[in-house]
């Protein structure tokens, strides 16, 4: 490559470095490549070929997020290879609540100064997540931007395209009052809520490092950043055998906000609180910042990184399936009619 441009580096652009981060990040990506990625990474558009076998009428769905202020304690553990599960992970976690299978993922990382290092750490935790989900990391953008980010940080979000037969998405208009609400365990806080994690805990100004007996051992920064579950693959296996009614991403805005939005009015989800496996890092966040139950519950994912509505009927089924492919969920409650939207009791 002989494209250089002096005056530009003396900007704080380097395009050299740019072209290193790519020939670095090339080894991560090559590991996400399914059937249907037609192009090499630098090119102006990254091509994929649907395999519309066996679906009758293909429904493209998009899913778009950010990692957040998690980023913050990226920065300050100086490690980087994770939060690119958690940006993948927000995005097809949402696409599979409807029933769609990802299939490619595209991110965009923007910077304050290109350390090509990094940037191929970051997307190695990209193409981690592309794996997990059975999807193809086809391209991207790597933005180098002195003067608008510290030299240090940077931005990371990205999106997903999934597809899935029209007579298989999801319908919650079959919910009826004595369904069954499966909660698929969550890794740990996911990527929601940091803003008042990193105040509870100061985290600019508290030791992140030494583990913790409270945290198995673990330390505070380790625990923080423990990159989000990606549900897709267990709930794909779900779907072939069992007529699910609802999935809810539980994110931002906690059990009050998330579980409501697949859930049909006239209806309501009853949570058995004793039936909750609560991990200790919100008991710590709770104690630490004195914060209500109810706010802890509207604001974190409280251990439920996904919920899941079933009839009575199939729910033996579903908890064998999703056991089977490494998830240990559990019943924490019901669909009632109600107009409250969600009673944890």
């Amino acid at each position: 490559m002989k494209s250089h441009s002096e005056s530009y580096k003396a900007a704080g652009v380097d395009i050299v470095a740019g072209y290193q981060a790519v020939e670095l990040m090339k080894q991560h990506i090559a590991k996400t490549i399914t059937a249907g990625a037609m192009s090499d990474i630098g090119g102006f558009g990254g091509l994929f070929e649907l395999d519309m076998t066996g679906i009758t009428k293909p429904v493209l769905v998009s899913g778009t997020d950010g990692v957040g202020t998690k980023l913050k304690l990226a920065f300050l553990m100086d490690k980087h290879d994770t939060v690119g599960i958690d940006c993948v992970a927000m995005c097809v976690n949402d696409i599979i609540c409807v029933g769609a299978k990802p299939l490619f993922f595209l991110d965009y990382i923007a910077v304050g100064k290109n350390f090509p290092e990094k940037i191929a750490s970051i997307v190695s935790g990209v193409a981690e997540g592309c794996v997990q989900s059975g999807a193809s990391l086809i391209g991207g953008e790597t933005a180098e931007m002195p003067g608008f980010y510290p030299e240090d940080e940077y931005d990371l979000a990205g999106f997903s395209v999934g597809v899935v037969d029209k007579a298989k998405i999801l319908d919650n208009k079959t919910i009826k009052e004595g369904d069954v609400i499966i909660a698929l365990p969550s890794s740990g806080v996911h990527s929601n809520g940091f803003s008042l994690v990193r105040r509870v805990f100061d985290v600019e100004n508290t030791d992140m490092k030494t583990p913790l007996e409270g945290l198995g051992g673990k330390s505070l920064g380790e625990t923080l950043l423990t990159p989000t579950k990606i549900y897709v693959k267990p709930m794909l296996a779900v779907f072939e055998e069992v007529t699910v009614k609802a999935v809810s991403h539980i994110t931002g805005g906690g059990f009050y906000e998330n579980i409501p939005r697949s859930i049909p009015k006239g209806f309501g989800a009853k949570i058995d609180k004793n039936a909750l496996r609560v991990l200790p890092i919100f008991d710590l966040i709770a104690k630490e910042g004195n914060i209500p139950e109810r706010d802890m519950f509207n604001t974190f994912n409280m251990g439920v990184g996904m919920s899941v509505v079933v009839a009575k009927d199939d729910v033996e089924k579903t908890l064998e399936i999703l056991k089977a492919n490494g998830e240990d969920a559990y019943v924490m409650g019901e669909i009632v009619a109600s107009e409250e939207g969600v009673v944890i009791c």
